[in-house]
């Protein structure tokens, strides 16, 4: 399906949103203004808004612990979110999740995880829930490379094929689990070639391109939503920054400064302007208004989760939830 050129300047936008959101958030937290860690998905735009753009409001969505963008692009608050970093009262989760465990289920954001690959899961739950009460809801679990080794989505990626269930499994390979390439902690080239162990299908897709990350997200819905079970999604594509912010040299013990350069060029908004200006479909000046409009909505959404207070001591244990085995 070839896209409109009023998606495809929302698909620029809600990229340059990700991308001013997060040089925004690697910056607060140099400041001390978060507490726990964070970890940003900069140079990995394409993949999150072009999965997440193939899905309907009420569609389902797992994120990961570098889910920042994954859930702006499913549609949640800046300023909510940015709150929830702080760890303030008016945050997502009232300032109880943090960077890592971002929700709104409002938008169909089930909450974010910092357990690598336990999205999986949660969304082939989702996804036998939609199905057991007959909607044409889906759901789409996101993972890196180095969570596809986890036993959680392989046994996800099992029952979801077994039963059918409408899922998508996409793995944002950005080449490195933690401080590990691919190359030393997986024996296979594609990701994707793992599929064919489920009945699925499998694709390998360029990660920094967000119009054939959509188009290929768009054919695993439409399978999905018919009943036909299960995709697995792999995007190649790389972050430019260290696994979290505070990650020595932004990697460099592990990976060198040329790599990082070479994908740097192969910067997935960059990539998108280049298509915008040569098929006229927007300006120079309109992408300039765009970056400007975004800008004050992040700084809005700054000053907004300063302002908000932090939680009370004795709502600590106010929202969390365990659940407990009965002894017989």
């Amino acid at each position: 399906m070839k896209l409109t050129k009023a998606k495809l300047l929302e698909m620029y936008e809600m990229m340059v949103r990700i991308r001013t959101f997060e040089e925004n958030v690697k910056e607060l937290f140099k400041a001390g203004l978060f507490p726990g860690w964070t970890h940003v998905c900069i140079g990995e735009e394409a993949g999150v808004v072009g999965a997440c753009f193939a899905l309907r409001k009420d569609d389902y969505m797992a994120s990961t612990h570098r889910g920042h963008g994954q859930c702006i692009a499913k549609g949640m608050s800046l300023k909510g979110m940015m709150a929830e970093l702080m760890g303030k009262v008016d945050g997502v989760c009232k300032g109880k999740g943090g960077s890592m465990h971002l929700g709104d289920i409002s938008v169909g954001a089930m909450g974010g995880n910092a357990i690598l690959g336990a999205g999986a899961p949660i969304a082939s739950g989702a996804a036998l829930s939609a199905k057991t009460r007959g909607t044409d809801q889906v759901a789409l679990a996101f993972f890196g490379d180095g969570a596809s080794n986890q036993g959680a989505v392989h046994e996800a990626m099992n029952i979801a094929a077994l039963w059918k269930l409408p899922v998508i499994f996409v793995c944002e390979n950005n080449q490195y689990g933690i401080s590990v390439s691919q190359a030393k902690h997986t024996p296979i080239k594609d990701i994707a070639t793992r599929a064919a162990a489920y009945d699925m299908p499998g694709f390998v897709v360029d990660g920094n391109d967000v119009v054939e990350v959509y188009q290929a997200a768009e054919k695993a819905v439409k399978r999905a939503r018919a009943g036909e079970g299960p995709t697995l999604l792999e995007c190649k594509t790389y972050r430019w920054r260290g696994h979290h912010e505070g990650d020595p040299n932004q990697g460099a013990r592990y990976r060198t400064k040329d790599e990082i350069a070479v994908w740097k060029k192969k910067c997935p908004i960059a990539k998108l302007e280049k298509h915008l200006l040569k098929n006229k479909i927007a300006t120079s000046k309109k992408m300039a208004a765009i970056s400007a409009d975004i800008d004050k909505a992040i700084d809005d959404a700054v000053a907004f989760a300063a302002k908000s207070d932090f939680p009370k001591l004795e709502e600590m244990y106010e929202d969390v939830y365990t659940l407990e085995e009965e002894i017989r």
